[in-house]
């Protein structure tokens, strides 16, 4: 039955025999008959196939048996862990999703340390907006995932682990009146923005709405450092985290205005709850806390 689990987790995850089968090192054949297995066990149907098997669909009682069986194999693997005793020896795989922000400025060096401390924990990063990443843990795709402000769903347990300013940018302008800066020059100006369902996009929307600012023009782009090179070649103005714009501004690419504490947000970690989180997923938030919380003291 384990094995089948198994196969049944990669079918679903891959939607595809033959992929889910290359990824298990087994045949198309024996993929088949570990799903026929389970279905003549259960009496369900849990996969509708194509004719020609080209296309398939998880039914509402395969996509059941798919969260249960990945926790029975989460808890399985956390279990062989504490049984061996490798407290001192952490091993294990991690599908960690993390929004852009944090994918791009926050986990290139974090994992440079964590991968040098725990070589036997291969960590697979993948970078969406938060959005994208809640709905992906939710159907339990990811093991972690790291976001911008808050989850929609309540399915989440939930921690804040590092705080970060939302910055006004322009074009590097070397006599910027930061002091007696006026939101009314706003108002004839082009906007660069992320897409819908990025955290970094809620506050700009949020911004423009609280001001009444009604944008010249609107330029989507999606991801951090497209929007910051757009604003650094003069296409328009942003709102976008500190961790984009201090390297920037160091550089004399752009210049900022301090929204202050209604702009502030948090990075938080979310985990689906009623799951066993494997030694190496603790291991991870661990470390990654314990890295943030040295960032914060080295921030001004």
């Amino acid at each position: 039955m384990l094995e089948e689990l198994k196969t049944f987790i990669a079918v679903v995850e891959y939607k595809n025999f033959t992929k889910a089968g290359e990824h298990l090192n087994l045949s198309q054949p024996s993929v088949s008959t570990h799903i026929k297995n389970l279905e003549n066990h259960f009496g369900v149907v849990l996969i509708n196939r194509s004719v020609k098997q080209k296309t398939i669909f998880i039914t509402d009682s395969g996509y059941t048996l798919y969260k249960k069986a990945k926790e029975i194999i989460n808890l399985l693997d956390t279990t062989y862990m504490e049984v061996r005793n490798t407290s001192d020896s952490i091993k294990g795989s991690l599908k960690v999703g993390a929004s852009m922000t944090i994918g791009e400025y926050i986990l290139p060096m974090f994992l440079a340390t964590f991968s040098e401390k725990y070589p036997d924990v291969d960590v697979e990063i993948f970078i969406n907006n938060t959005h994208s990443i809640c709905s992906s843990l939710k159907e339990l795709t990811l093991d972690i995932g790291l976001i911008e402000g808050n989850s929609p769903y309540s399915s989440f347990t939930q921690e804040y682990f590092l705080e970060d300013k939302m910055m006004l940018a322009f074009p590097y302008t070397p006599d910027l009146d930061t002091e007696n800066f006026s939101f009314d020059i706003l108002e004839d100006q082009k906007w660069i923005v992320r897409e819908e369902g990025s955290g970094t996009r809620e506050f700009l929307n949020m911004f423009l709405a609280t001001n009444e600012i009604i944008p010249k023009g609107i330029m989507i782009l999606g991801s951090n450092y497209a929007v910051k090179e757009a604003v650094k070649n003069k296409l328009g103005i942003t709102i976008i985290s500190e961790f984009v714009t201090n390297p920037a501004v160091l550089n004399k690419e752009l210049s900022t205005i301090d929204l202050g504490n209604s702009y502030t947000r948090h990075f938080s970690y979310i985990l689906p709850k009623n799951i066993t989180v494997s030694k190496a997923s603790q291991v991870f938030l661990d470390e990654l806390k314990h890295y943030t919380s040295n960032l914060n003291k080295k921030r001004p």
